[in-house]
């Protein structure tokens, strides 16, 4: 009798492939287009270059994505988790680059990621042998801390950044919720395939009601090259300084924890069993590569996507395949540059509202991992509230840290960081620190042998 395919390695028909892949794209689109236009627009890049990065790293997604999708598996040295992700430019890492070439200069902080993507390996042979210390409890606080500094950030997409005159505008608010809107609506009505879609669905609904309301703009689309390439080392040739480097190589640190978390919860969600010492450095791996060469084209740290982990969990879609025709899809994106600049006129607050929908699906997907945890017993309940306020403060108070030394600052303002690391110590104090057993008192008859 034939073995049953597992969904995750199951291939669809191109009717399901190309839209469930389109799907991930649209979600997974702000991110990189996000990430260049911060840089750019920090660092005063001019706009010949900036095109060629949006270009750059919609590519280097795009080959990052089909490389964790369909990587090498034989071997110890497996590259990719053969699971369906998606890959982005980290956010954190984006604001690190940008205090790097701000202290020192573009070429510095490009150095700085190859220097990082290359110590991903000696780091993770230290990391791999620490994954006992990840259980269900640091692995739900980490996915909940992602999910909420997620929607931190792509809640300022939809209202717009304080003190600048669109901040809170009631427009792009309303039009975000008419996004969620039409995505409960399309999953409570629909059926099959269509509901499964209903993301993807209410992402097109909220950009046809913005181009309506005279709220999305298609000027520039038909304007500009019709091929887009990026450059190697768009800055000029990279310069090579180890402590300029020191913070984003603590940070990939963090990356390679908040890539565990990932690597678990898609497995959940697929219903794959994994061997967490041959699959996690195998996930992190592929998060190296795609940063090596990304270096090359001018990029940041490219790491593995929380977006579509709420996606596949939202849509029931668990092929790998559909997330390796979505890798396709960037990479004709980042060379058809008429498509990247009809995906760059969605409004932002549409895709702010669709992508909060996914990500409160990542929290609520945290939150199910610690149901399965004992909170009530004392050194759970401590570790999860102590790594909680470790992550929380800094996404709920920005700046808390801003007095601190730079490397301080770096780690503890960014909430993923401080959470994932107050919550592994705890997690090893109260677990894994052996207690001294108390000494019996002795009275001083026994003490004498009476």
């Amino acid at each position: 009798m034939a073995q049953a395919t597992h969904p995750v390695d199951e291939i669809l028909p191109l009717g399901k492939l190309v839209p469930f892949g389109l799907q991930h794209v649209l979600v997974m689109a702000a991110s990189p287009i996000t990430s260049v236009f911060l840089v750019t627009r920090a660092l005063h890049v001019p706009d010949a270059i900036a095109a060629g990065l949006v270009s750059a790293t919609f590519l280097i997604c795009g080959l990052g994505t089909l490389l964790q999708s369909f990587g090498p598996s034989a071997g110890p040295w497996r590259i990719g988790a053969r699971l369906p992700f998606v890959m982005i430019p980290g956010g954190a890492p984006v604001a690190i680059f940008i205090a790097i070439a701000r202290e020192t200069n573009l070429q510095t902080a490009v150095g700085a990621v190859i220097i990082t993507a290359i110590m991903y390996i000696p780091i993770l042979a230290v990391f791999s042998r620490c994954l006992r210390y990840f259980p269900r409890l640091v692995i739900g606080t980490i996915l909940l801390l992602v999910a909420i500094n997620l929607i931190r950030i792509y809640g300022g997409i939809i209202t717009g950044r304080p003190g600048t005159p669109g901040f809170g505008d009631p427009a792009n608010i309303l039009l975000a919720l008419a996004t969620v809107g039409f995505t409960v609506l399309f999953a409570r009505l629909l059926h099959g395939t269509f509901r499964q879609l209903s993301v993807l669905l209410g992402l097109v609904a909220g950009t046809l009601l913005a181009a309506a309301l005279g709220r999305m703009s298609l000027a520039g689309v038909d304007a500009g090259p019709i091929v887009s390439l990026p450059a190697i080392f768009p800055f000029g040739l990279p310069r090579f300084d180890l402590v300029a480097s020191i913070p984003l190589v603590i940070f990939s640190a963090i990356s390679m924890s908040e890539a565990t978390g990932q690597t678990v919860a898609i497995a959940e969600v697929v219903g794959r069993e994994i061997d967490l010492p041959r699959d996690v450095p195998a996930t992190i791996r592929g998060d190296a590569i795609a940063s090596f060469f990304g270096a090359l084209l001018g990029t940041s740290l490219i790491i593995t996507s929380g977006e579509n982990i709420g996606i596949v969990r939202a849509t029931g879609i668990k092929s790998r395949y559909v997330t390796a025709v979505a890798g396709i899809m960037l990479v004709v994106l980042a060379l058809a540059a008429p498509v990247g600049r009809l995906v760059n006129a969605i409004p932002g607050p549409v895709i702010g509202g669709t992508a909060l929908v996914v990500f409160c699906v990542i929290a609520v997907m945290g939150i199910d991992m610690l149901r399965s945890v004992d909170v009530g017993a004392h050194d759970n309940l401590f570790t999860l509230a102590v790594g909680l306020m470790f992550g929380l403060l800094p996404i709920l108070v920005p700046g808390m840290y801003a007095r601190f030394p730079r490397a301080v600052e770096i780690v503890l303002g960014n909430g993923l960081a401080a959470g994932t690391i107050a919550t592994v110590l705890l997690n090893i104090l109260f677990h894994h620190v052996r207690r001294r057993a108390p000494v019996a008192a002795v009275s001083p008859g026994a003490a004498a042998g009476e």
